[in-house]
């Protein structure tokens, strides 16, 4: 190889290139350069002592005795035992971090405070920043000690040789720091051991946060609202002297680009121009959340405040959006890098001289240079280092908490840290999952509960306790809460198992009660209202980064109640178009965007639960539901029950809700003592959700017949005779609710017994609209003419004055309906009689081309209700009654009356006759639509 010429040296060879972005080391160089470094280090300097900090060290010294020393006191007897099991609660965690391949301590708070009467712990809260590096290295300690190979494949930056003087393996020739420097020469992303605690005692608000709380360890509870994708961050970085090749190891970067200030080399001095080698650098995971105050927390009239959480390691990707989670950690100072990267002039102080007396350079500019002073400047805000992450399950209204109980042995599932489980898992592996991060004490509780008696109606009644009634509703959100099964078809088409529910009803009916209630009640549920949200809100926005600059997309509401809830209260008062956004999203559960160069399909897994306000106030029950509320058809197909919830007079039900309102305005929580707790509901409710329940035979042929019942049903009421049509997704609909039913079970077939309570439940939301009773005319020429021939009848027959007056009695007789001239009846009596006529007319038509004759229908007609029939009085009653229905039915230009000989229309008045009616043949009107009755 040439020899190259090194700049501003001798002619000299320099290092062999490196393959590397940086240079190599210093050990990879010439022997030469060693000995001029080795002769320039041999100058008269006086060596500096180093400080220690004794307090620091006391820290570390404790710190290691408490992790090789606490002993659980009541360990949980079912807990799932390692292979390398220990009774030191810390010593079984170090030997579960070689086993499941993970580089995190979890350390309980209430199990440190209990430790050296709590000096250890007061010590970490007050100062965390300064005894972090301490508490490291004694877990470092500890790990070398217990687990040495773990800990030398996996080389720690920073790691002496004297903090492992008391290993078991220091004593082997070779110093344990060469030998893992030597296992991982090129290794650029290490793990690093680290610490995180949990179970603080106290949790702050973000609004609470000053800077007296700078350095200090604790805890902030706050909604996830943006994650930015996993980075590497520069952790410990190793330069390079471009002049003299020295090598600076383990520069901290404090949140920026740290450079080394002076070569080490005395007789080089550089300050500038660092290479950095990337092969002996440190990286680490890095991912910055931002979190916004819970809602519950805002005081009046503020506006949430935000702040950005940043998490390293292996806590990446714990929070998602949406979720409201308790971050554990010490408050730091950043810049503000989005306040520097603004336009104009940044804003500094200066003296005004506009109306300065003299000239000159007397009273000149003032104080100037007070920018590099940083005066004025607000470039530092506050930021927040995390080191633990968990779920908040408190519900609005309670504070925050955190009552985790780790299993040593199981310490992430126990802890929550683990993944969701998969919707397309099987339901075993979730269920051993879940039961993993329950305690043995919730275990046999949940057991109770799922080998209970009629455990479906205690779960409803334990639903929503202040609300008092509704017990269908409670159990159209239960099923909600289930969900169905979720399936995917051979081609990957996405079967929804999420149950949508709307909920219409008068004012004051509690409709934004419930709402409320799933809100609070489940952790990834998103309260939306409809006139208040736009299309970009509730689905994907894109917005730029106020730091990059680039375009990203802001999730919306269906996005941020992905696998929850999503409630929209005020549904109707959503304009069309910002109903239409929810189409994809209802139905497909994706929401498609192409806005600003970004192309994306986002997930939308979520429950839709609606409630709407009737058009003009109240429930028009005369109306269909479609006339009733301000929706299209296909949001309402989209829709697989809705629940009409009147406002009806009762006095038996206004007594009771009367006494249970008081009751709950006097006695609070009191007055209402539900089966099961809030914690009970949510650990079942999480439990069932893990089964993945299958139709059985029978359960198949019931769902048929009863899709088939309601369409029949559908079609027999005609056109918008019941709430809505009944449509494939009604059947679909049957089929998710079934399901959730057997979930609400836990069982894994769905019986027949499921499926008639889901079409019990399908049925009641679909109510029937009442019509008023249908008025049939009695035809007046007809009455007369029968009149007259019985009387004639009953004087041939007998002309005693008895026979007279029983002529006068019989001619009496069918006048009387002739008083009022005409009769009543049902509309649903009306409608089955015009669709069995409509029916047989069109057959006849379709088949001959010709109509039927008037006594040939009526006969067929009374064949019909034969079975119906058991006197001859009601033979005749349903014989007049068809004919009046069939004048109707003329009337309204539903039939047509022509003549027998073909000559033409019968006029009004002319069919009158029963002579005249044996040759009056009845057609279908042009203008009636056979498919709409």
């Amino acid at each position: 190889m040439a020899p190259q010429l090194q700049p501003g040296s001798s002619p000299r060879p320099q290092n062999p290139p490196s393959e590397s972005a940086g240079a190599l080391s210093d050990a990879e160089g010439y022997p030469e350069e060693e000995v001029v470094r080795a002769r320039r280090d041999t100058t008269n300097r006086q060596p500096i002592p180093r400080v220690q900090d004794q307090i620091g060290a006391r820290v570390q010294t404790v710190f290691s005795e408490f992790l090789e020393g606490f002993i659980e006191e009541n360990p949980p007897s079912s807990a799932p035992t390692s292979s390398a099991s220990s009774p030191q609660y810390y010593i079984a965690q170090v030997h579960g971090l070689r086993e499941y391949n993970l580089s995190t301590l979890y350390v309980d708070w209430q199990h440190l405070s209990t430790w050296a009467d709590g000096v250890l712990a007061n010590a970490i809260q007050s100062s965390y920043d300064r005894f972090v590096p301490f508490l490291n290295q004694g877990l470092h300690r500890i790990i070398a000690k217990h687990e040495p190979k773990y800990f030398k494949a996996h080389r720690q930056p920073g790691t002496s040789t004297s903090s492992q003087s008391g290993t078991s393996v220091a004593a082997n020739g070779a110093s344990q720091t060469d030998t893992s420097g030597s296992l991982t020469t090129n290794q650029q992303t290490d793990k690093l051991f680290t610490l995180a605690f949990y179970n603080l005692p106290l949790i702050s608000r973000i609004r609470q946060l000053r800077t007296e709380s700078i350095g200090k360890l604790l805890s902030i509870s706050g909604t996830v609202t943006r994650t930015s994708e996993v980075r590497p961050e520069l952790y410990l970085a190793t330069f390079i002297c471009p002049h003299c090749s020295s090598v600076v190891p383990n520069v901290e970067q404090v949140f920026r680009y740290t450079e080394p200030t002076q070569c080490p080399d005395l007789t080089c001095g550089n300050r500038e121009g660092w290479r950095l080698d990337i092969r002996q650098s440190t990286f680490v995971d890095w991912q910055k959340v931002r979190i916004q105050e819970n809602s519950s927390e805002i005081p009046t009239g503020s506006m949430p405040r935000t702040m950005d959480v940043i998490l390293r390691g292996e806590i990446v990707d714990r929070a998602k959006a949406g979720e409201k989670c308790v971050f554990t950690g010490s408050l730091i100072v950043v810049p503000d890098v989005s306040q520097l990267g603004l336009p104009g002039v940044r804003p500094q102080a200066m003296r005004d001289n506009r109306n300065a007396p003299r000239g000159g350079d007397v009273g000149g500019n003032g104080v100037t240079g007070l920018k590099s002073l940083g005066v004025r400047d607000l470039t530092y805000r506050l930021a927040f280092l995390a080191c633990m992450v968990t779920p908040d399950t408190s519900t609005p209204g309670q504070a925050a908490s955190q009552q985790l109980n780790g299993q040593a042995g199981n310490i992430l599932a126990s802890l929550n840290q683990t993944e969701p489980a998969d919707p397309m898992a099987a339901g075993d592996e979730a269920q051993e999952a879940y039961l993993q991060s329950l305690t043995p004490a919730e275990i046999d509780d949940l057991k109770i509960m799922v080998h209970s008696d009629h455990i479906y109606s205690r779960l409803v009644n334990s639903l929503a306790p202040m609300v008092y009634g509704h017990e269908i509703v409670k159990k159209g959100l239960l099923l909600q809460l289930m969900g169905g099964v979720s399936k995917v078809t051979p081609e990957g088409m996405q079967l929804r198992g999420d149950i949508n529910i709307c909920i219409v009803g008068d004012p004051s009916t509690s409709k934004s009660q419930f709402l409320k209630y799933i809100c609070s009640f489940l952790p990834r549920a998103v309260y939306t209202s409809g006139k208040a949200s736009s299309a970009a809100g509730l689905t994907a926005a894109v917005v730029k980064d106020e730091e990059t600059g680039e375009f990203t997309i802001e999730a919306g509401a269906l996005m941020l109640a992905d696998n929850g809830i999503c409630a929209i209260d005020e549904f109707d008062k959503m304009d069309i178009a910002d109903q239409v956004a929810i189409h994809e999203a209802m139905e497909q559960q994706t929401i498609s965007i192409a806005k600003a160069g970004i192309q994306a399909t986002l997930n939308a897994r979520t429950s839709i639960l609606a409630a709407a306000n009737p058009v003009g106030g109240r429930y028009n029950r005369k109306t269909t539901l479609r006339a009733n509320i301000n929706m299209s058809a296909p949001i309402m197909s989209r829709f697989d029950l809705f629940f009409i919830i009147l406002d009806e007079c009762n006095e038996q039900i206004d007594r009771h809700l009367a006494e249970h309102i008081v009751g709950i305005h006097r006695l609070r929580d009191e007055s209402v003592q539900p089966e099961f707790s809030t914690e009970q509901l949510q650990r079942y409710i999480r439990f069932a959700r893990t089964f993945k329940p299958e139709f059985t035979p029978e359960a198949r042929t019931l769902l048929v017949e009863k899709y088939k019942e309601l369409r029949a049903d559908d079609a027999q009421g005609g056109i918008g005779r019941n709430s809505y049509r009944i449509t494939v997704r009604q059947l679909e609909s049957l089929i998710r609710l079934s399901e959730a039913i057997a979930k609400a079970n836990c069982v894994e077939d769905v019986t027949p017994n499921f499926v008639r309570e889901a079409f019990n439940l399908l049925r009641q939301s679909i109510i029937s609209v009442e019509k008023d009773d249908v008025e049939v005319d009695d035809d007046p020429d007809a009455i007369v003419a029968e009149t007259i021939a019985m009387a004639a009848a009953d004087d041939e027959q007998d002309e005693n004055m008895a026979g007279d007056a029983d002529g006068e009695g019989a001619a009496r007789a069918p006048s009387e309906p002739a008083q009022g001239g005409r009769t009543k009846i049902s509309y649903d009596r009306y409608m089955a009689i015009l669709n069995m006529l409509v029916r047989k007319i069109n057959e006849e038509e379709m088949s001959t081309g010709q109509g039927v004759e008037h006594e040939e229908l009526v006969v067929w007609y009374l064949e019909q209700k034969e079975g119906e029939v058991n006197t001859t009085e009601e033979l005749e009653a349903e014989k007049a009654l068809a004919l009046k229905v069939l004048r109707r039915m003329v009337k309204d230009n539903i039939l047509m009356q022509i003549r027998g000989d073909g000559e033409g229309l019968v006029e009004d008045g002319q069919a009158g006759s029963s002579a005249d009616a044996e040759r009056v043949v009845y057609v279908l009107h042009p203008n009636c639509a056979v498919e709409e009755v």
